[in-house]
């Protein structure tokens, strides 16, 4: 058995646990922080956040392919990390601007 360290405050380590978010937001956060590993989405999201932008805007101004675009923008719309609306013929894609702590 292990010998009790003397800075550890049961009460406190308490409180502290009661704040690390539930087992389904923990889950959640993973899958956003693994879907930002990508240079694209991550590219993506500070350029949404500057301004809404469709497919091609966004293909000029990452220099990548129109698939290479959608499919990061689809990851991140099955997120919720991004939403669409429709302007005549463009689809445009807007940053969802939620809140980052998980209850």
């Amino acid at each position: 058995m292990q010998e009790k360290c003397g800075r550890v405050d049961s009460i406190q380590l308490e409180k502290l646990l009661q704040k690390v978010p539930n087992s389904e937001n923990i889950t959640r956060m993973a899958a956003v922080f693994q879907a930002l590993q990508s240079d694209t989405r991550l590219k993506i999201l500070f350029l949404l956040n500057q301004k809404e932008m469709c497919v091609c805007e966004l293909e000029q101004a990452l220099s990548v392919t129109q698939s290479a675009v959608s499919h990061g923008l689809r990851t991140l719309r099955q997120l919720d990390l991004v939403r669409v609306r429709r302007e005549g013929k463009f689809t445009i894609f807007i940053i969802l601007q939620t809140s980052t702590s998980a209850h």
